[in-house]
């Protein structure tokens, strides 16, 4: 009896352990473990939900912005004071990497030209549209993401043109019809900025794989920095006539530094809030958040844009303006099934 029972309690012991990460634990342990996980988890999806509000709120400081100095002014102030505040972390994790430094120069260089383009025309836009309008209208590039990454080689599925579907018919309520007559010019310009952010989201895909993507994050804000403040200094589009009406650049020759001061806090919060620390959460929260969390609540920063233009502008949208809001969130979250549905493990 007491052998059967000591056999006993031996293959209990047996079913009471498994492998984990290759080391064999008991259950006491694994639940130990899977609490603390969870907690790891619920942070991450608060710090990515942070994120998506910050992201959100940037297109209502990027609208009063608009209202005070140009958009090459602005987004050069912007994006190098972004590219400052990440090099702590640059340093950081190459320190973590003992030093290693990955080809970023040439690979930041792209990126960061097709950023400029992107965020150029998504910033003299924002002078004719609403933050509301911008954020979703931006957001464009989530559902045309997968549909440009077939012509690359990449499968997609069904999804992907139900999302479609979804997304371009908000798209018509919240432009108010396809008559480029009648379309608000902002509305167009962000439509065309969300192809460059489509762009730009492969052109990282692809590069990210052999280059940091921190250092990457932050080479590419400097050229996009130094590309702004190239044109804010040479004022080329506007003695061209194609941004006459909008805030004044460094290079024109009634540009007023006190604007400056009005525009310092929407400045601040686009480059240090939105661009540096924004990313750092996102980068910091990415490392425990599934993928299907991150995918979805990053989803999110297009409602806290009209969020942000309601409550400190006083935007009120009418109700197709909320129906197509509706539509291409629904659209945009169509996107996201093949990670959500088919790769439930994940979430």
């Amino acid at each position: 009896m007491n052998r059967g029972k000591a056999k006993l309690h031996i293959r209990d012991a047996s079913a009471e352990r498994m492998c984990l990460h290759g080391k064999w634990v008991v259950f006491g342990d694994f639940r130990r473990y899977y609490y603390s996980m969870n907690k790891k988890i619920v942070r991450a999806d608060i710090l990515l939900g942070l994120t998506a509000c910050i992201w959100g709120f940037a297109f209502t400081a990027q609208r009063v912005g608009a209202e005070y100095i140009g958009p090459f002014t602005y987004n050069s102030i912007r994006f190098l004071l972004g590219g400052l505040v990440l090099l702590p972390l640059i340093a950081f994790r190459r320190k973590k990497n003992r030093g290693v430094v990955s080809p970023f120069i040439l690979p930041s260089i792209i990126t960061g030209s097709c950023l400029f383009i992107g965020a150029s025309l998504q910033q003299i836009g924002i002078f004719w549209t609403t933050a509301g309008n911008s954020g979703f209208l931006t957001d464009i590039y989530v559902v045309l993401v997968p549909i440009f990454g077939i012509f690359l080689g990449k499968r997609t599925g069904i999804q992907t043109w139900i999302g479609a579907a979804f997304a371009f018919a908000g798209l018509f309520f919240v432009i108010g019809g396809v008559n480029l007559e009648t379309i608000n010019k902002g509305d167009l310009l962000t439509i065309i900025s969300g192809i460059f952010w489509t762009f730009h989201v492969l052109l990282i895909d692809t590069f990210v794989k052999k280059t940091d993507a921190v250092q990457l994050a932050g080479g590419q804000f400097i050229v996009c920095g130094l590309l702004s403040l190239i044109f804010a200094g040479t004022n080329i589009l506007g003695r061209a006539g194609f941004i006459s009406g909008i805030g004044a650049e460094l290079g024109s020759g009634y540009f007023n530094p006190v604007m400056l001061q009005y525009a310092a806090i929407p400045i601040i919060y686009g480059g240090i809030f939105s661009v540096g620390i924004a990313y750092t959460l996102q980068v910091v929260a990415q490392q425990y958040a599934p993928p299907a969390h991150a995918s979805v609540i990053l989803c999110m920063e297009s409602i806290f844009a009209v969020l942000g233009g309601m409550l400190l502008l006083a935007e009120r949208p009418g109700p197709l303006g909320l129906l197509g809001f509706a539509l291409m969130f629904l659209g945009i979250l169509a996107t996201q099934w093949d990670i959500n549905i088919k790769h439930p493990k994940q979430a």
